[in-house]
C-alpha cells in the first residue's frame, strides 16, 4: 500500500491508464481480427477494406505507446501480403 499522497495518485493514474490502453490494444485486436475474417472467408475486396479501417488504429496504438511501432509495421506488411496472395488466387473479373 502506498505511504505517500504523490504515491497515492500514481496508484489512481495508473489504474486509469490501464484501462485506457486495455481498451486501445483490444480495439486494435478487433480490427486485425476483422482482416483475418474476411481472408478466410476469401474475400480479397472486403479484407483490403478492412485493412483500411485497420491501418489508422494500428498507427494510433503506436503514437499512443501502447504497441511498438515495428509491431504494428509487421503486422500491416503480413496482412497486406496476405491480402495480395489472396487477390492473385483470385480469377479475373473480365
Amino acid at each position: 500500500m502506498a505511504n505517500h499522497k504523490s504515491a497515492e495518485k500514481r496508484i489512481r493514474q495508473i489504474k486509469r491508464k490501464t484501462a485506457v490502453n486495455g481498451a486501445r490494444r483490444g480495439r486494435i485486436r478487433t480490427f486485425v481480427k476483422k482482416v483475418e475474417a474476411a481472408l478466410a472467408a476469401g474475400d480479397a475486396h472486403s479484407a483490403a477494406e478492412a485493412l483500411r479501417s485497420a491501418q489508422p488504429e494500428l498507427h494510433r496504438g503506436v503514437s499512443k505507446g501502447v504497441i511498438h511501432r515495428n509491431t504494428a509495421a509487421r503486422k500491416l506488411s503480413r496482412l497486406s501480403a496476405r491480402i495480395k496472395a489472396l487477390g492473385e488466387q483470385a480469377p479475373p473479373n473480365g
